[in-house]
This record gives C-alpha cells, structure tokens and sequence, in this order.
C-alpha cells in the first residue's frame, strides 16, 4: 500500500509543473511573491499546550487561522483536484524560522492516514504530501506506515463536535509500533477544528510509548 502511495506521489511531482497554489503563475518554490505578501498578513505562527486531561498529545503547532483566503487554499486543496498546492503549503512552513527550529527536534513524522476508500477517490492524501516534503526538507524520518485507518467513515466536516468524537473513534491501528518508542513524533495534519482526529490518532500513537507526540497543522479552527 505504501508503496503504491508514493508512486502516487511521485506521479503527481512530474504531472504538475511548479506553480504558485494560489494564483496559478509559475513560481519554483509553490508560492509567488504578492501571495507570499498577502499569506503573511494572516499568518499566527502558533504553538498551544495541550497537556490536558483527556489530550493524547503535548503541543498543537499552526500557521492560520482557519478563514479567508487560507481556508480557499486548503479546501482547493483537499477536495477540488489541486495536489501540488502542499507544495506553497509546506514552503510557507518552512521559510518561519521558531517552526523550522522546532522541526528539527523531532525524530519522526507521521502523516494523518485517509481510509483506501478515500484515498481511491480523492488519488492523494493530502497529510502524507506535506509530511513527506517536510521530511525531506527537514531531514526527517518519515513513517507513514505505522498509522492505518482501516475502515471509512462519515467526513468529519460535516458532524458537529459531539459527533466527531464518536464519528472517529476505533478506525485507527498501530502497526510497527516499536519503531516509535522512545521517539518524538510531529503527527501531520492539514487543518484542527474540534481536535477529534489529532487526539484520536495520538491516542493510537501512544500504544508505541514514543518519548512525545506533537501535532503539526496548516490551520487551526
């Protein structure tokens, strides 16, 4: 499966010239200067403590928040057939120096799995291409197959808060968990609303007793 993902990937480099992701013009590094402009303006650069009763997971890391124009990036990204936009994504991550420093003290990344079914009709999952420029951008390991959803479910979207915690629970597994412990872990995501699926998949993470689990995300709600 995981191989046939990354062809996936490797497919979509070589299909897709490299553009700005939000005005469409050639641009080599994904985001072009007035984007970059306008992108900056609204950017937070946060980083909240999530050591709370109930949170599987130690620090919540954001470039947005999830509005305006951001929030037209992600959905073109995640649902209108628009992959090479991780590309703008994660260069915007990376040019913030406090998040490009925190990066580095990670030992692994670990992108937010979709289910085969998703996968099959989206053709990309859209957590996995962030996480895996950022790994070879950072010098990272990447680890994409010791998170598995095994069973499609409602998309979260479209469920309240309450539903969302009942929604996602116990379609996660671990497998190949011992290659996690001990280690500090940067979960990836593209965007945080009510937390369900980051602490959920933090929560599955944890079986692997890694030294720590922190979430990186694009947005945050």
């Amino acid at each position: 499966m995981i191989k046939r993902i990354i062809h996936i990937i490797n497919i979509i480099d070589m299909l897709f010239p490299q553009v700005c992701g939000i005005c469409g013009k050639l641009n080599k590094e994904g985001l072009c200067k007035k984007c970059k402009i306008n992108l900056e303006k609204l950017a937070e650069n946060g980083i909240v403590n999530q050591s709370l009763e109930g949170m599987y997971f130690d620090e919540l890391i954001y470039i947005f928040k999830y509005e305006g124009l951001i929030r037209k990036v992600i959905l073109d990204y995640k649902f209108h057939e628009k992959p090479h936009m991780y590309v703008c994504l994660v260069n915007f991550i990376l040019k913030n120096k406090k998040i490009f420093e925190k990066l580095q003290s990670y030992d692994t990344i670990i992108p937010v799995p979709i289910s085969k079914k998703r996968m099959k009709e989206r053709g990309y999952n859209q957590s996995l291409l962030i996480a895996r420029k950022l790994s070879e951008d950072v010098k990272i390991s990447l680890q994409a197959n010791c998170l598995l959803k095994t069973r499609n479910i409602i998309e979260q979207s479209k469920l309240n808060k309450e539903q969302r915690k009942d929604n996602i629970q116990n379609v996660y597994e671990l497998q190949n968990g011992e290659i996690l412990n001990n280690k500090k872990i940067l979960l990836i995501d593209d965007i945080y609303t009510t937390g369900s699926t980051a602490n959920e998949c933090a929560k599955i993470l944890q079986q692997a007793k890694p030294e720590k689990i922190d979430v990186l995300v694009v947005a945050k709600d």
